[in-house]
């Protein structure tokens, strides 16, 4: 990963530091970053120098306010795996591996099994390399032990712990790392499926805590879902709406939904993945009749899961918009695509599996430090009964605020 556009600078885990270096015009592959003084992401891969003390992988249970069903699952609480990674300098970070079942490729027993076994393959890769391996090289590593969709939701909580761990060993905010142009985020709030009475019950919750933008959940029943946008309606008239099917629309349904809505006066502000992922045609043919009849914009979700999908949804204009979800794509990979998304004319939203702040925490910074996410869909924290994560970003309803002095700045307490 090293250019000649980058600074001469070795940064070593064993001595950790702040360090404000000039920023290079671009990133090794290419593409600009903001600039603010402090050392940005790309310059950290080729620099900064990893020394693995200890890798660990646990259970994470956290107990759901009430059960969350989508069109294709039911969640009744998030089994998800938290990742440790301690450095030789002492400097630790924190990642998450959401599984949720008909999204993610593992389970819970899979990701502690596979993450487990990475551990050891990543702790032995440093320690082998005596003079130390630069973040860029671990993370290569990381993709080569758990490549492709199948281990993604772990990729991307290993890629999470490393990234953190040497933001903190820099003691540089993650957002700064990505750019700095944010340092808070509004990110919408999720209705699942419900009854049209409990949908209204939770409009009305989320009104009086200021959430502006509901997403809401639907794919399963077409009549019902709008009997649940009717209640919706009446207790909060001035919220904009997002809805999420899941892949659960055949094409001419969620061409319907639109129209019953346009009858109701209710114009979407976006429409996710309203047919199945593998139908191209059909979600070609819903974005091309939402935009051109209704003005709706379609977004791609479970169709985008690495960049070769990314190519196909821009080449053949299929959605408006991609959804970036770290658990689906990996970090790295998410970045890949950002950079994709950015050199087209489709625009970018950001969201997550059902996760704890630990993971929510690293999406949030970096949501908040590209600044280029048009719809922010950080929302499952606020659907937990438990929030087991300490310290962290700050929360007043819709609205996070990143003001940890570096990494993401949540962790977990762990009895040894």
């Amino acid at each position: 990963m090293s250019s000649s556009l980058l600074p001469t600078l070795t940064l070593s885990s064993s001595s950790p530091r702040r360090l404000s270096v000039p920023r290079p015009s671009a990133s090794p592959n290419g593409s600009n970053y903001p600039t603010n003084g402090h050392l940005k992401f790309p310059t950290l891969l080729d620099t900064f120098l990893v020394h693995i003390h200890k890798a660990e992988t646990r259970p994470l249970d956290v107990p759901l306010i009430s059960p969350f069903t989508i069109a294709n699952s039911r969640l009744d609480g998030v089994s998800n795996v938290a990742i440790r990674v301690e450095l030789r300098n002492g400097c630790v970070g924190w990642g998450e591996a959401p599984v949720l079942p008909g999204v993610t490729a593992e389970d819970q027993d899979g990701a502690l099994a596979k993450g487990k076994e990475a551990c050891e393959v990543f702790m032995g890769c440093t320690t082998d390399n005596k003079g130390g391996m630069t973040l860029g090289m671990v993370l290569e590593e990381v993709g080569r032990v758990l490549p492709g969709h199948r281990f993604a939701s772990v990729r991307a909580g290993f890629e999470m712990a490393l990234i953190d761990a040497a933001a903190n060993s820099i003691r540089a905010p993650l957002y700064e790392l990505f750019g700095g142009v944010l340092n808070a985020i509004t990110t919408d709030i999720t209705i699942p499926i419900v009854s049209p009475a409990e949908a209204a019950e939770l409009a009305s919750k989320y009104r009086k805590q200021q959430f502006k933008t509901l997403k809401l959940k639907v794919g399963k029943n077409l009549h019902t879902d709008i009997e649940v946008l009717q209640a919706i309606r009446a207790v909060h008239p001035d919220c904009s709406f997002i809805l999420d099917a899941n892949e659960g629309y055949k094409s001419s349904e969620a061409i319907e939904v639109l129209d019953k809505l346009n009858a109701m006066g209710v114009t979407p502000i976006l429409f996710e993945q309203p047919v199945h992922r593998d139908d191209w045609e059909g979600l070609g043919h819903v974005t091309r009749m939402a935009r051109d009849k209704y003005g709706v914009s379609v977004a791609a979700d479970e169709s985008c899961r690495g960049v070769d999908d990314v190519e196909r949804i821009i080449e053949g204009s299929l959605a408006n918009v991609i959804n970036i979800k770290l658990a689906k794509l990996g970090v790295m990979g998410a970045l890949k695509i950002i950079e994709r998304v950015r050199a087209s004319n489709l625009d970018l939203m950001i969201g997550g599996m059902v996760e704890t702040r630990l993971a929510m925490g690293f999406a949030g910074h970096l949501a908040a430090g590209f600044g280029c996410f048009k719809f922010i869909d950080l929302d499952t924290p606020l659907l937990l009964a438990e929030d087991p994560v300490y310290g962290g970003y700050e929360v007043s309803g819709a609205n996070y605020k990143f003001t940890n002095a570096r990494g993401h700045g949540g962790f977990l307490h762990w009895d040894w």
